[in-house]
């Protein structure tokens, strides 16, 4: 499976397992991950969550070969649900009762970048660097993944991530809030925060979780923003079409603005 769980106590360990296309996310996992979260509100047993991929990367997104198979027409089609689908996954995540660490290694872009945002916590890896790729392909950032982003790291820092597309490492992502740990072993460092959160009384943490996240994503966290038509519009220009030639081949875009 593409996503594993597995529990040790009352921490929950949720892996990423494509290691071999560096965590390329694909729609059937965005289903499973938000099946997970949903479960975990009828969990008593699970007191804190540890989100953990295998491999180097932590996830590098959306796996765009697969998205893109069955010709133009088709890719539309897939490519509005998987935003559909993204932003009901991340807030899934959101709204998970229990605390939730997210373990970070090697490159977390796009997708995977979004899901780091709606856990808790994030521990990075020395190597670790996170990214939005999307606007690099001519495509706004979707899933509803600003609101969580930009009360991290302020609005300034948000369109600097956004908008340049630029992987940020470890320290800088430290000093801007969207990392709160910089660790040898991330994923040792996660499980231990998870099993100190997991010893605390249950309905107090999860209460204070509720309370903060609401004050937090207050500002837009509570509107459906309109991205995946956005995405889908943006998808049928010239530029978009340009930019994943250009990313593919290797180049510099040359960019029209239509």
């Amino acid at each position: 499976m593409a996503v594993r769980a597995a529990r040790d106590g009352p921490v929950l360990t949720v892996t990423l397992a494509r290691a071999a296309h560096r965590n390329a996310l694909t729609v059937a996992m965005l289903e499973e991950l938000e099946r997970l979260a949903d479960a975990l509100a009828a969990d008593g047993e699970v007191r804190a969550v540890v989100l953990r991929a295998e491999g180097p990367d932590f996830s590098v997104g959306m796996d765009l070969a697969a998205m893109e198979a069955g010709g133009e027409r088709a890719a539309i089609a897939v490519m509005r649900r998987v935003a559909r689908q993204g932003a009901r996954t991340l807030r899934a995540w959101l709204e998970v009762d229990q605390p939730v660490v997210c373990a970070l290694r090697g490159v977390a872009t796009g997708g995977g970048a979004c899901l780091a945002s709606a856990c808790d916590f994030r521990i990075a890896a020395t190597d670790a660097r996170l990214g939005y790729g999307e606007v690099r392909l001519g495509i706004p950032l979707m899933w509803n993944a600003v609101a969580p982003l930009v009360a991290l790291v302020g609005p300034a820092r948000a369109k600097r991530l956004v908008l340049t597309g630029q992987l940020m490492r470890a320290e800088t992502l430290a000093a801007w809030g969207m990392v709160d740990e910089v660790a040898d072993d991330p994923e040792d460092r996660a499980l231990a925060l998870a099993r100190e959160l997991a010893a605390l009384p249950p309905v107090a943490v999860q209460m204070a979780k509720r309370s903060i996240n609401a004050l937090a994503h207050a500002l837009g966290g509570g509107v459906l923003h309109a991205d995946a038509d956005q995405w889908l519009l943006a998808t049928l220009t010239a530029d978009h079409r340009e930019a994943v030639r250009a990313f593919r081949e290797k180049r510099a875009g040359r960019f029209e603005g239509r």
